[in-house]
């Protein structure tokens, strides 16, 4: 059981969300895990766009499964939090069911901030909790949680992925910034390069090689089917449709990319694991 968080720094766009709904999805279907995906920003649907789209009825089925929700996401859990009876095997019954028994997506808080700024202070108790039950708990970062809550969910993490855009700019300032979060300078953090343009001057060969990474930088490129399947909820559809994809020359290297991060993201968590041992 894993904790895998998906980090940015600032408000620049890297195509961190649209990089997790890909790679979850992919290991949902290719491998025998019990994924959840939880959204910590605020009122932040974008990863709910990836999934589904809302409907009036309070229960709903899934793709795979029923849709078992009391309250809507984490706006349920923090009540229960609130009243000391969350436990790790009913945080289930307030996610959305993407693939039963597979993906599941825990969406963002939907309350006032006033409400909002006191829950960001137990995400990282709803993670760990989560990491009891699931074998896979991704986390999708926001930027707006504070630095000190933000430190104790890296800290607690298994592994991160560290999401940085194709502009020297931001490769320098990742750089930089690392020097300073112990976490984002170990084997403990994988790199990403979200909306990758194999057309830019920053390659991946070249990025690895200017940030002096042993292994090569991971990549999801910009893909038109994936964004999209972002916009209409129709990610699960995309990524079961896949091998279709893989010989055509315009989405080969999309789907290339995807699997290799998947499974990058996979091997390095075994092998902290046996590290470990």
């Amino acid at each position: 059981m894993s904790i895998v968080t998906f980090w940015n720094n600032g408000r620049e766009q890297t195509g961190k969300t649209l990089s997790i709904s890909a790679i979850s999805t992919y290991l949902a279907i290719e491998h025998n895990y019990k994924i959840l995906v939880i959204a910590t920003g605020y009122q932040d649907e974008t990863l709910k766009n990836c999934f589904w789209k809302e409907k009036k009825a309070r229960k709903n089925l899934g793709l795979f499964g029923p849709n078992t929700t009391l309250e809507d996401g984490i706006t349920g859990l923090s009540k229960m939090i609130n009243s000391n009876k969350l436990s790790s095997e009913n945080i289930t019954d307030y996610t959305k069911i993407i693939f039963k028994d597979r993906l599941e997506v825990l969406q963002s808080f939907r309350g006032s901030q006033e409400e909002y700024r006191k829950l960001k202070k137990i995400y990282p108790e709803i993670i760990n909790l989560a990491n009891k039950y699931y074998d896979l708990v991704f986390v999708d970062l926001d930027n707006e949680i504070e630095k000190d809550i933000s430190d104790i969910i890296l800290s607690n993490s298994n592994l991160v992925v560290a999401s940085i855009s194709q502009r020297l700019s931001s490769i320098n300032k990742f750089m930089e910034i690392r020097q300073n979060i112990p976490t984002l300078n170990s084997k403990k953090t994988l790199l990403l390069v979200g909306r990758y343009d194999k057309f830019s001057k920053y390659t991946v060969k070249n990025i690895t090689r200017y940030m002096g990474e042993r292994n090569k930088v991971l990549t999801i490129p910009y893909n038109t089917l994936l964004f999209e399947a972002c916009e209409e909820a129709k990610v699960p559809e995309l990524f079961f449709n896949i091998k279709s994809l893989e010989n055509d020359e315009r989405n080969s290297l999309f789907v290339e990319e995807v699997k290799r991060a998947s499974e990058n993201i996979v091997y390095r968590l075994q092998d902290l694991a046996t590290m470990k041992m």
